[in-house]
């Protein structure tokens, strides 16, 4: 795939394994779904009170009551169900995710993560996102490594209001694939084109780099 995004979606799929229930975020994580082959066993769960997700679909052919969070029409599969707020984030606060992938408009490298808001613009409010950073046992985060500006968003502390203290574990960016590590950012994966180098320059804070080439995606 020659598009940058489409490529980090596809590695961000990878992070999914079967028999997981797994909750995509508002934004590029809600994408990931179409990158998951139809037979893939996964419980796709969206906070606004579904689980077993389908692929999305066009207006076309949605059934218009069937949304993500993010206000996509989504299909349903085999098994799907669906329910209140209360119980979707009772599932939530109970530790029942074993994944959730969310977007981000800042990452810290101690893990801390701000994705709701930026001061002197509209935003309707935390929503899930504070929860379901804190409860789900692993939280990565998908989002591009710059902002529209060229601003770093992976930086030594975050400025924005936090979302949570310390919970990321991976970031998946349009450049790399960065662990949270207990030094701080660490390199895992470069994309196609990318160097080591151009990576450490577009992120704000230090980077560890691997002894060896990273593998590309």
């Amino acid at each position: 795939m020659s598009n940058a995004r489409d490529r980090m979606l596809a590695r961000a799929a990878r992070e999914i394994a079967p028999g997981m229930v797994v909750n995509l975020g508002i934004g590029l994580p809600t994408k990931v779904i179409n990158h998951l082959s139809a037979d893939f066993e996964v419980c796709l769960h969206t906070e606004n009170g579904m689980s077993g997700i389908g692929p999305s679909l066009s207006p076309e052919r949605a059934d218009r009551n069937l949304i993500d969070a993010g206000g996509a029409y989504v299909s349903t599969v085999p098994g799907s169900a669906f329910f209140d707020s209360v119980t979707s984030f009772a599932m939530v606060r109970s530790g029942r995710l074993d994944l959730t992938m969310l977007g981000a408009f800042e990452v810290a490298a101690n893990g801390d993560l701000a994705n709701w808001k930026i001061p002197g613009k509209f935003s309707p409010g935390v929503g899930g996102g504070i929860e379901l950073a804190q409860k789900a046992r692993r939280v990565v985060v998908l989002t591009t490594h710059t902002d529209r500006a060229g601003n770093p968003k992976l930086k030594s502390e975050c400025v924005l209001p936090l979302t949570a203290r310390a919970c990321v574990a991976r970031i998946f960016t349009d450049m790399a694939v960065i662990d949270v590590g207990p030094n701080g950012f660490e390199l895992v994966e470069t994309a196609e084109g990318v160097t080591p180098t151009d990576v450490a320059a577009a992120t704000d804070a230090p980077l560890v780099l691997p002894e060896m080439t990273p593998p590309t995606f």
